[in-house]
């Protein structure tokens, strides 16, 4: 056959540790339909600070593959919400091989069309609360890349026709494929007048949706006659393909034919016919045209030479344990993004007759609904039963009901088919099933009472229940519950829902308590960090005291909002919100910094024309709140005010310094008492919060921090400045002719020069 290569890409993006599937990164690919193999090229790089990251530690790279939807991903082995199903998907841990980079090969051979979903993520770390630009932090980029090879003008078969082929001996294989309509029970494939060198040296070959692998159904022609493989139950609505293959080593010409036959189970006494046109044959509306753009009913396109095409006899009719009964739709009802209800009609209620199945069919339109949850809800009335030990059994299957002809089964499951259980009787009323990241297309409930007796379950008498029907999609599984919260994703054009777990809850719906933070813990963690910023009065009642006015209201501003925001803040229940998160998120960081600059510029003792006009005050708050909003946890945009602040207190303090020739402060007292204990404190403080403060000792660091820095503010900030007054005559002593003018309080650093009115004047 003819191939054609495809290419596609993504972009790099960054990968963060594992702590809910919130925090991984999701990659949507589209695999066109007769794809013989797709190669998936991983490729994955570190950076720091724009170069290559050779420094960085190597982590493993976990990425997951799933057809249909995304992956249902569980690395840190939590438990399911109850009632939920798991679907499977592959998993790919990629090693470094080297010191800034590597790449990941993932082939599939014949993988099935449609979408297809990575998800990639780092192990989880021991959450250390880091401030951002602090230092260079390594990054891991990961790029997937797609590589598909598509065979085209693949031979199709038409039902009720036979197709003659011609092997050459350079062949191995010829390719095929039929499209399966709707309420198709069964499909036979045949290969008739097979010659060759060594009897039928062939091998046929069937599956659904993508060409045929070594272990798809399949069966040796040599040792079955007639050469027949039957599909019970297949898929409506898809493409089955067809491979007859070669013997090793068969030398000649093989010639053989083939032909399929479906099944129509809303006709069991007759076979599909032959010509039908393509709509009624397929069941579908004529808008909607023929699927795949084949119908039955076409024409059958120009044969090549070797091959000719003619109708065969209708088969026997087949057993009446395969006829499929009238399927219901339901009633789709968009309220939200992944808020979708089905609704039945002449329902909710349904009645389930004792002698055949209820079908309902919920349509998931593609790439829209795979990222929620599908939830399925079971309610039987009990006073429907008539006394009767009833149990109605509900098989939810994707893409084909499963009504099994055994009147006692009670299974989901057959050798190409696995389905969902549920059931309900008198003593369990209520069943529910939870599938997140459910696949798209049809998903078929069956429902079927079976009576219970000493010899297990046999078909009812007389017997109608009533069974309550509820089926809708939610964005997560129960909303995440109170310990958690919903968040809705998108990766380009592509939205999916996960729960993010707080208060040390996990799982995908945050129900796994196993290292949960109690009541009483939790409690304890809102108590200290509300109450540490109580630390704050004493340096209020010492600003007042000492007439910093404008100091003492800062001070009181950051302990209110700190006090409240870190209420808010809390992950579990204990929370308590007087305004926005974001508004107290604001004013405390506001508060803290503004905390900083006053007690800095009143250190400073600057000159009282720049104090009383308050213009290094306000230029703070506006410097402040402009790096606020550019960057909240920015290390640069708030700690560049803070320097700044410090220049000018040593700036002011170099100049005294050099006007007076001895060091200002001038007291040894004021160092050893108050300055060193004070700047200490306050270095403590940052060194806890840059670089010992994680998520599992947050509560009490950062309470430490609050003590800390509320402790250091009553340690730096100056003793209180004397008012203006005359002085009286000061003492004066002769030196070198002159006389000596000495102001004490101006030398122990009590007061500017410039507070008292002094008229030093000194003659000869």
């Amino acid at each position: 056959g003819l191939f054609v290569t495809d290419y596609f890409t993504r972009t790099p993006r960054k990968l963060s540790p594992f702590r809910s599937f919130a925090s991984i990164e999701l990659f949507h690919f589209h695999i066109p339909e007769d794809t013989v193999i797709a190669v998936w090229n991983l490729i994955t790089f570190k950076e720091q600070g724009g170069t290559f990251g050779d420094q960085c530690p190597d982590r493993s790279i976990t990425v997951y593959f799933r057809s249909g939807a995304p992956s249902v991903i569980n690395p840190l082995h939590t438990h399911f919400p109850r009632d939920t199903a798991v679907p499977g998907s592959f998993a790919l841990t990629l090693t470094w091989t080297l010191p800034n980079r590597t790449t990941g090969v993932f082939n599939v051979t014949s993988p099935l069309p449609g979408d297809w979903f990575l998800a990639a993520h780092l192990p989880k770390d021991e959450g250390k609360i880091s401030v951002k630009g602090l230092y260079e932090e390594c990054q891991y980029l990961f790029q997937p890349q797609l590589i598909v090879q598509r065979l085209v003008n693949i031979a199709v078969l038409y039902p009720g026709h036979v197709t003659e082929q011609s092997m050459a001996p350079h062949n191995r294989s010829c390719l095929y494929k039929v499209f399966v309509p709707s309420y198709t029970s069964r499909v036979l494939v045949e290969v008739l007048r097979c010659r060759g060198a060594e009897g039928c040296p062939l091998w046929l070959r069937v599956r659904a949706k993508a060409p045929p692998l070594h272990n798809s159904t399949a069966l040796d022609c040599r040792e079955h006659t007639p050469c027949q493989l039957t599909q019970d139950l297949p898929f409506w609505q898809h493409w089955y393909y067809v491979l007859v293959e070669k013997h090793p080593g068969v030398p000649g010409i093989v010639s053989f034919q083939v032909t399929v036959q479906l099944t129509d189970c809303s006709r069991p006494s007759l076979a599909r016919p032959p010509f039908l046109p393509s709509s009624a044959s397929m069941n579908m509306p004529h808008s909607f045209g023929s699927a795949g753009g084949l119908g039955l009913g076409d024409s059958p396109p120009p044969t090549s030479p070797n091959s000719t095409k003619h109708p065969v006899p209708v088969p026997v009719a087949p057993p009446a344990g395969e006829r499929c009964w009238p399927v219901r739709p339901t009633l789709r009802n968009e309220l939200d993004t992944f808020s979708v209800h089905f609704y039945i009609f002449f329902g909710p209620n349904v009645s389930v007759p004792p002698d055949r199945p209820a079908v309902f069919v919920i349509n998931l339109l593609p790439v829209l609904d795979s990222g929620g949850v599908l939830n399925l809800e079971l309610r039987l009335n009990v006073s429907s039963l008539c006394g009767e030990n009833v149990t109605v059994f509900g098989c939810l299957n994707h893409e084909v009901p499963l009504t099994s002809g055994d009147n006692g089964s009670v299974t989901c499951e057959t050798e190409s088919l696995a389905g969902f259980l549920l059931s309900v009787n008198a003593t369990a009323s209520l069943s529910r099933l939870r599938i997140p990241y459910p696949q798209t297309g049809s998903w078929y409930l069956s429902l079927r009472s079976l009576c219970a007796t000493e010899h297990g379950f046999e078909p009812c008498t007389n017997v109608t229940a009533e069974v309550y029907l509820r089926a809708y999609l939610s964005p997560c599984i129960n909303d995440c519950g109170i310990y958690g919260q919903c968040k809705l994703l998108r990766t380009n054009n592509y939205l999916y829902a996960a729960c993010e777990c707080k208060a040390g809850w996990n799982g995908w719906g945050c129900t796994d308590n196993a290292e949960a933070f109690s009541y009483g813990f939790q409690l304890l963690s809102t108590l200290l960090l509300c109450l540490s910023n109580v630390m704050f009065v004493p340096p209020v009642a010492i600003a007042v005291r000492s007439h910093y006015l404008m100091e003492a209201a800062v001070y009181i501003f950051t302990m209110f909002f700190s006090t409240f925001y870190h209420a808010c803040d809390q992950p579990g229940i204990v929370v308590f919100c007087i305004m926005d998160y974001d508004v107290l998120q604001f004013c405390d960081f506001l508060g803290s910094l503004m905390s900083v600059w006053v007690t800095v510029i009143a250190m400073a003792r600057l000159q009282p024309v720049v104090k009383q006009a308050s213009v290094l005050y306000l230029l703070g708050a506006m410097l402040l709140a402009m790096a606020l909003q550019m960057d909240r946890h920015g290390l640069w945009n708030l700690l560049g005010p803070s320097l700044f602040a410090l220049g000018i207190m040593a700036v002011a303090w170099t100049a005294r310094t050099i006007r007076r020739r001895h060091c200002y402060p001038p007291t040894w007292k004021r160092w050893v008492f108050y300055l060193c204990p004070g700047a200490l404190i306050a270095a403590a403080a940052v060194l806890l919060y840059a670089f010992v403060e994680t998520e599992e000792n947050y509560f009490y660091i950062h309470s430490i921090w609050h003590l800390l820095i509320a402790g250091s503010v009553g340690f730096l900030l100056p003793p209180r400045a004397k008012t203006s007054r005359r002085l009286g005559p000061l003492p004066r002593r002769k030196g070198c002719g002159y006389q000596l003018c000495v102001n004490e309080q101006e030398e122990l650093g009590l007061v500017d020069p410039a507070v008292a009115s002094i008229n030093s004047i000194c003659t000869s």
